[in-house]
């Protein structure tokens, strides 16, 4: 809103509007444009201006730097675990730093992985998800899409057979 009414404010006047500019020249527009990429990133893959960029975005911002920690507390736990047993006692920990938080959209996620850990946890035994039973389906659904549905049970089986089998 002031920046809104500096411009109006410029213009009524017949004066140049001229952006505040930050430590890294960038405008509050451009830090938050730029800031975007570096957020989804692990802070240990970020470039010298993207330490930068980060550092003026959580001093200006507080309120994004606990999520992104929160996002690479829990990409951490499954990047570095290598065991099924210490992941249930990081998870605890990390759902707790969660309802510390009381942000709407981690409990959402925490509470999911409350009622599936046991199978959130079967992903630590050879870190295999249902990523191909997924795409197997998606096949399955296009070119039962591609028949307009099946008819006959038996010939669709069979035609699915040879083309995926």
């Amino acid at each position: 809103m002031k920046k809104n009414d500096a411009i109006e404010h410029a213009r009524d006047n017949s004066l140049k509007y001229s952006p505040e500019l930050l430590p890294n020249r960038d405008t509050i527009k451009q830090l938050l444009a730029k800031s975007r990429y570096l957020l989804y990133k692990s802070s240990s893959k970020w470039t010298k201006n993207q330490h930068q960029r980060a550092k003026i975005l959580f001093e200006r911002y507080p309120d994004l730097e606990k999520p992104y920690k929160l996002c690479q507390n829990l990409s951490w736990i499954y990047n570095q675990t290598k065991d099924k047993t210490s992941p249930l006692l990081r998870l605890a920990k990390w759902d707790e730093k969660v309802r510390k938080a009381q942000f709407k959209i981690f409990s959402s996620i925490s509470r999911t992985m409350s009622i599936h850990y046991q199978n959130i946890l079967n992903y630590f035994d050879n870190r295999s998800t249902n990523a191909s039973a997924e795409s197997f389906n998606t096949k399955i659904k296009a070119f039962r899409a591609q028949f307009r549905g099946v008819r006959n049970i038996e010939i669709f089986l069979f035609k699915l057979s040879n083309i995926y089998a």
